[in-house]
């Protein structure tokens, strides 16, 4: 009995001792989180997919409370909503941020990039760009393994099976960057969404000479320069053989999409072009008013701006009397 009393009190002894080590502990080495970190990640979407570039809505979280300020973040998931309760939340102004979408910045339709050869290997544009050009002439462009499509975790884009091209559903795409970081070409490029969703771009990123290009893609920019040139806001650069607009810039004129040689400037969800109709064209087309004094015998206004008067019929006459007798005297 003894014995048993002995190894109790001995237990509880060490037991004491030890929670008084981890009360020390966890006193000494205690790590302080704001609470405002977990009640800004509760209004975070949780959706995980670093577009806002943190590594999880955890780390935006963490990053909006110790930053001080909510300029340059952004969830592209949660939108201007979630910002503004977080920013209610911190105390701080969220601010505005212009919407993002996914673009394809590629038009090799099987029509426009005819296929020179067939991959045979693994379904993956990353395995195929490490291994060779890609099945057309065009090493640039979309190689159409759907990388991107397995990559996007909100399913907002898939493969055309006609144009064998990844589509973007703008409904959708909440702009999180993950198909940018999985094209391997980098062909998807986020941009500004637009007003009413509309938007101006070049769908192509070939860098070859125009020559080379037109040859490999009947819609490929071949760096003419027509489209910088037509530009009345400065939007449009060449470089490399490659022009690109500038979201920030463009105003959406769409000057630059008529005189593209080749097409590569898509304008997307404007409504169709006004073509010019007959009674419009016969409404532009200005009739000359006939001069009044045309009718008395006068001539019409002459290029100086004068009308001089051509003689009468009864002068006319006259003249033609007095010539006989003229001529017979002489």
């Amino acid at each position: 009995m003894n014995l048993i009393l002995i190894a109790v009190i001995s237990l509880g002894a060490i037991a004491l001792v030890l929670a008084a080590v981890l009360y020390v502990a966890s006193k000494k080495f205690a790590v302080y989180e704001d609470p405002r970190i977990a009640q800004v990640s509760e209004v975070l979407p949780q959706a995980n997919c670093g577009g806002c570039g943190y590594p999880g809505c955890s780390g935006f979280a963490d990053a909006c409370v110790k930053a001080g300020s909510l300029e340059g973040k952004f969830c592209p998931v949660g939108g201007q909503p979630v910002m503004s309760q977080v920013a209610s939340i911190l105390g701080l102004d969220a601010g505005t941020a212009e919407p993002m979408v996914a673009v394809v910045r590629c038009n090799g339709t099987c029509t426009n990039r005819p296929r020179t050869n067939m991959y045979d290997g693994a379904k993956s544009c990353a395995i195929a760009a490490s291994l060779y050009g890609g099945e057309t002439g065009c090493s640039y462009g979309c190689l159409g393994c759907g990388d991107c499509v397995a990559a996007c975790p909100f399913d907002a884009i898939h493969m055309d099976s006609t144009t064998l091209l990844p589509v973007v559903d703008d409904d959708k795409c909440v702009a999180c960057g993950a198909c940018v970081k999985a094209c391997p070409r980098n062909i998807i490029e986020l941009r500004n969404k637009g007003p009413k969703d509309r938007r101006v771009f070049v769908s192509c990123v070939n860098k070859d000479k125009g020559g080379v290009a037109r040859k490999a893609c009947k819609a490929a920019c071949i760096g003419c320069g027509k489209c910088a040139k037509e530009c009345p806001f400065d939007a449009i650069t060449v470089e490399n053989n490659l022009a690109y607009i500038d979201y920030s810039k463009c105003r959406l004129c769409r000057k630059c999409v008529g005189v593209c040689p080749t097409g590569a400037i898509h304008e997307v969800n404007f409504p169709p072009r006004k073509t010019e109709t007959e009674a419009e064209k016969n409404q532009q087309t200005t009739i000359k008013p006939t001069n009044s004094c045309a009718t008395s015998g006068q001539t019409a206004t002459d290029p100086v701006g004068k009308a001089p008067v051509s003689a009468s019929p009864q002068v006319e006459s006259i003249e033609a009397q007095k010539t006989p007798e003229t001529d017979s005297k002489n």
